[in-house]
């Protein structure tokens, strides 16, 4: 197979044939094989990534997700972001999510920085 930039979903259907029978052979990693295949992957995640993007969630949705992860719960945001109704305010969507507040959330609680400006 001759790698180029995938631009139909012929051509991915193909590309995804071609690896799909690249690992029935198991081809070693360093080989000049492997590093055809390894190209061929990243075309296909290039692909993908334009044509089946997955959409970031909800910044709040997100944070909520990090907090049941950490079992954290709002009365451990209060005094760190603000009083005990603020933070029930924002993570209800009753309050904006601030700039200041989203570079915390990404510093405490380790969220992409790309979910607070998706």
């Amino acid at each position: 197979m001759q790698l180029k930039t995938i631009k139909t979903k012929k051509e991915y259907q193909a590309y995804l044939d071609w690896i799909d029978k690249q690992f029935d052979k198991k081809i070693k990693p360093n080989s000049a094989d492997g590093e055809k295949l390894k190209i061929a992957l990243l075309l296909i995640k290039q692909y993908e990534d334009e044509h089946f993007a997955i959409p970031y969630p909800d910044a709040i949705e997100a944070i909520r997700i990090k907090m049941e992860e950490k079992g954290l719960k709002n009365k451990d945001f209060v005094g760190k972001i603000g009083t005990k109704g603020y933070v029930s305010a924002l993570l209800n969507k009753r309050k904006p999510l601030t700039l200041e507040l989203a570079k915390w959330f990404h510093a405490n609680l380790d969220i992409p920085a790309e979910v607070f400006i998706a």
